[in-house]
């Protein structure tokens, strides 16, 4: 399925991870990135601003740029640039082509980082001219329904970012992150002196730029945590939800608020903390004391992420829904 795909250059994680999954499904030459994305042919960008980036796809990148005969065209990000894009183009978009849109945003409503970076009306304009087949959203709530043309799409994870892990775990519970939600200073607040917290670097105030675990090492660490937690930041999916069973650690974390088609199970991958924190130290100071139990939930945690939350996996029920959208309209 020869494939349009209008980026955005800025880092958007659902994008850049829908990217390399359609590019491992249907191969570089069938999806074209417009404008050309450097940072999905360049290893030039540190986790987690790489997860679209595909070996050797340069040349055939470079080489591909006809969009005759295109059948499916993905605006891949809530972002002004990439409607800016789309609108130059939607003229000439033919008719028998699907359109989709992946809204990976941390808002609610549907296009809410447009209105969130002040162009709106561009969004509007677009989808008066033609609304979209489907909608791909990522913070779909539990109690919304947008119709049978929109579906969850959380956040993946692309294993080819994984490089060989030490099974040694030396810390014991960590909870590393900006406090961009009022639980994440909650959580930090109780753990200041718990477990080995404050050795570790669990600790309020962050900011991203002072983070001292970054890129592979910054996954390599979390491998390295017996537990670690979970709480929901600007959006409630977040890349450590499918980060932790990557790497083979056990989460703690709070309960999605979104859909998410296949999500890990409470008691048999992770658990799940009450919404007052209650009971997070008890949780805690369980789990990293029963090292079998812990283990067990962890390597089948990862098992499920494999199955079902891969970055192909998210690409294969995109064109899965694609492909049923096709046959209904014919």
């Amino acid at each position: 399925m020869k494939t349009l795909f209008i980026t955005s250059r800025a880092a958007d994680y659902v994008q850049d991870l829908t990217y390399s999954g359609l590019v491992k499904l249907l191969g570089v030459k069938n999806v074209i990135d417009l404008p050309w994305n450097k940072k999905f042919h360049f290893p030039y960008k540190k986790y987690p601003k790489n997860l679209g980036y595909t070996a050797g796809s340069l040349f055939t990148s470079l080489a591909n740029r006809s969009l005759k005969a295109i059948e499916l065209v993905v605006v891949a990000s809530a972002k002004c640039d990439v409607f800016d894009t789309y609108l130059s183009l939607i003229d000439d978009i033919p008719a028998s082509a699907v359109v989709v849109f992946i809204d990976g945003g941390d808002q609610r409503e549907i296009g809410g980082g447009l209105r969130f970076e002040q162009c709106e009306e561009t969004y509007k304009k677009a989808i008066g001219k033609r609304p979209f087949d489907l909608i791909f959203k990522r913070e779909y709530f539990l109690e919304d329904d947008w119709g049978a043309n929109v579906f969850a799409f959380p956040i993946s994870f692309n294993p080819d970012r994984l490089r060989p892990l030490s099974p040694h775990k030396k810390y014991d519970l960590s909870f590393w992150a900006v406090e961009t939600d009022p639980i994440r200073t909650q959580a930090l607040e109780l753990l200041e002196n718990a477990f080995d917290c404050r050795t570790n670097g669990t600790q309020r105030n962050q900011t991203f730029r002072q983070y001292k675990r970054k890129g592979s090492f910054y996954l390599q660490e979390l491998a390295a945590c017996k537990v670690v937690l979970n709480f929901r930041g600007g959006g409630w999916d977040t890349m450590r939800y499918w980060e932790v069973p990557a790497v083979g650690s056990m989460m703690i974390s709070q309960k999605p608020g979104i859909r998410i088609e296949h999500d890990f199970i409470e008691g048999k991958h992770l658990v799940y903390v009450q919404d007052d924190l209650s009971d997070l130290l008890e949780l805690g100071a369980y789990y990293i004391t029963h090292d079998t139990e812990r283990e067990a939930m962890a390597r089948a945690a990862h098992e499920h992420l494999l199955t079902y939350h891969t970055d192909e996996k998210r690409a294969a029920f995109l064109l899965e829904q694609v492909t049923k959208y096709q046959r209904g309209r014919s």
